[in-house]
């Protein structure tokens, strides 16, 4: 398999999971890691789908890590791999004979990232959980929506507090490895992740310029120059006018006169401002605003459907979607101008052969 990007000289061990651990890997393959995914013999997704857009760019090998052969086996991968990415709960790697501290001898650079909901320590570090959980325990979710919260996805947990910090650890840690020879681990949990993405939010609330309650707050939909409107079509579009000048550019796209208004940043008069710019964005359709707004400093845009996104001009020009295997699906990001990643579709249906991925693992990468 043809790989391209900044990581070709890396070699990963992936235990199968859900969620972030496949996200972190998906994202290593496309930056040009050799990432090898160990899953049990006969493992059916949980959701079965055309194509597996997470498990792109790499293939796997089938063992049973219940069995002391197969146990074996894996211990022999990962003593050649740079890191490792596994998502149990805490102990369980240990019990099946692969954790952190076996490897502290045979690999002694190895970093081991190991990427869970509530920590390897704490209260809760052996409960289940999902991210709604886990950022409900951060602080996020409370933030987000209208009467009730709102799950943003799971972007804000799985992949935000979770995929991309266990990236960092992982490529942080492998950093100091370089420089000192020594592995580590890398604890990763979602709710510290969520927590850290919430840094922002926690200074302006604890500087008294956050209101601890929903829509309510400059970036929560409580501010009518940050939020979303209905347009006569049923669309909507997203308006994002917070600095004085693009707020005055959003007014004059609207044919509203500022004097006749209260005043952008006067917190009593924004449900007034809500029902002027709720009434005038249905005059017109999404289309027809989108066309009024576009390529302005309004900073108000369409909100598009996941249909419509990857066929947008911007996207389109920077290349922002690929169609891999008749699925569009994200290109790797961020774009690096020397050697920048490569989605590939490997999404394989068969094990790869041990034996044979042992021995080009047994030279150096």
């Amino acid at each position: 398999m043809t790989r391209q990007g900044p990581l070709t000289d890396l070699r990963v061990v992936e235990i199968a999971g859900l969620g972030p651990t496949p996200f972190a890997a998906m994202w290593l393959a496309d930056m040009g890691a050799e990432v090898v995914r160990i899953e049990r013999p006969g493992l059916k997704p949980l959701i079965p789908q055309k194509v597996d857009v997470l498990n792109r760019g790499r293939g796997f090998v089938a063992l049973d890590l219940k069995s002391t052969k197969d146990q074996a086996r894996a211990r022999a991968l990962i003593e050649r791999a740079d890191l490792l990415i596994e998502g149990m709960r805490p102990g369980v790697m240990e019990r099946l004979g692969l954790g952190p501290e076996v490897f502290e001898a045979s690999n002694p650079k190895l970093v081991y990232g190991r990427m869970t909901g509530w920590g390897q320590t704490g209260p809760l570090a052996h409960s289940a959980g999902h991210d709604i959980n886990y950022i409900a325990l951060s602080g996020a979710l409370h933030a987000i929506g209208g009467d009730a919260p709102v799950p943003p996805l799971n972007l804000v947990g799985d992949f935000g507090g979770g995929a991309m910090y266990l990236v960092a650890g992982l490529l942080a840690a492998l950093h100091e490895t370089g420089r000192t020879g020594k592995g580590q681990v890398v604890d990763c949990a979602i709710t510290d992740g969520a927590a850290h993405l919430m840094a922002m939010v926690y200074s302006m609330n604890g500087s008294g310029l956050w209101a601890d309650r929903r829509e309510a707050n400059l970036l929560d939909g409580g501010a009518p120059f940050y939020r979303c409107y209905e347009c006569a079509c049923g669309g909507h579009m997203a308006v994002g006018a917070l600095e004085a000048k693009f707020y005055a550019e959003l007014l004059r796209l609207l044919a509203l006169e500022r004097t006749q208004l209260p005043a952008q940043m006067d917190v009593s008069g924004w449900p007034r401002l809500r029902d002027v710019f709720a009434s005038r964005f249905l005059e017109r359709s999404r289309d027809d605003w989108a066309e009024i707004f576009e390529g302005t400093d309004a900073c108000t845009v369409p909100v598009l459907t996941l249909a419509e996104a990857p066929a947008h001009p911007h996207n389109a020009a920077r290349g922002a979607f690929v169609d891999l295997a008749e699925v569009a699906q994200p290109r790797p990001a961020p774009v690096l101008s020397r050697t920048p990643g490569m989605a590939r579709t490997g999404v394989e249906r068969e094990p790869a052969s041990y034996d044979a991925l042992l021995d080009r693992w047994s030279k150096p990468a």
